[in-house]
């Protein structure tokens, strides 16, 4: 199976540069199933419905979300109703939407793609990841009950993320980074057959200050002193994210590639 996962998309550059080019690497990559985090598609600060349907006609089959999920209102609403929309497993208890599910792809193949939060650095203590993702996991056998398995690891410690990977090592095809918005250079596959990447990136404009126009994070880091609000910056973007080809009786990562398309990063990605 050939899977695409796209990093957090930001604000007006991120959903344009994913409307644009996200077809044609459908096409041109022949993707059987894309997922796309977008808690940060609406002026950088969670969803809307109208933007999580932009996502999907532009060809991701799944949007993930993170700390942000519910910034928007309407996505308390909307995540109820829209079974392809995944929030983190462990937001809150009371929480509405799903942190976990199995979509199938255009062959019948069943994927399942659950989200989790991070609790180093974070500016709230969300309930234990490691506990919320084994559960999830537990019931969909990789190579059996389901033929890939995507885990989105929203956090900001490398560490954690990197943690994740190796306690997921050999459960999920792909277990992937989000947050920082700064792509890592580290894509592999570990020991026990699971793709990883600590962060994807962005799909942002990366003349900014992680997508936020440069201006007003400049000032507070230099003044210390707040003037206004961050916007999100609106040159041309970059998509970030992670390539990942994986066997459909197994479930484990074959092939796994960093992507970079447009923009202002040199871009990679499979040939």
């Amino acid at each position: 199976m050939k899977i695409l996962f796209l990093g957090d998309v930001m604000g007006r550059a991120g959903r344009q540069a994913v409307s644009e080019h996200l077809p044609t690497l459908r096409r041109d990559w022949s993707l059987d199933f894309v997922v796309v985090n977008g808690e940060n598609a609406t002026n950088g600060a969670g969803l809307t419905e109208e933007h999580a349907k932009l996502l999907f006609e532009a060809g991701a089959d799944v949007v993930t979300l993170g700390d942000h999920a519910f910034d928007q209102k309407e996505m308390l609403s909307y995540s109820q109703k829209e079974t392809r929309i995944i929030r983190p497993l462990n937001f809150a208890k009371d929480a509405p939407g799903r942190g976990a599910r199995v979509f199938e792809d255009q062959r019948g193949r069943r994927i399942l793609v659950a989200q989790v939060l991070g609790n180093v650095f974070m500016k709230r203590a969300f309930e234990d990841p490691f506990g919320h993702i084994e559960k999830a996991l537990q019931p969909f056998n990789l190579g059996g009950a389901v033929q890939a398995t995507l885990v989105d690891v929203h956090c900001e410690a490398t560490s954690e993320k990197m943690a994740m990977g190796h306690f997921l090592d050999g459960r999920a095809s792909l277990v992937v980074g989000t947050h920082t918005h700064v792509p890592t250079g580290d894509a592999m596959i570990l020991p026990g057959g699971t793709g990883y990447l600590t962060d994807a990136g962005m799909c942002g404009d990366y003349h900014s200050v992680i997508g936020m126009d440069k201006a007003e994070p400049l000032r507070r880091f230099v003044t210390g002193m707040v003037k206004g609000r961050f916007q999100p910056a609106n040159t041309e973007a970059t998509l970030s994210g992670v390539y990942v080809e994986t066997d459909d009786a197994t479930g484990r990562a074959t092939r796994i590639e960093m992507v970079r398309q447009r923009g202002h990063l040199q871009n990679t990605g499979p040939q």
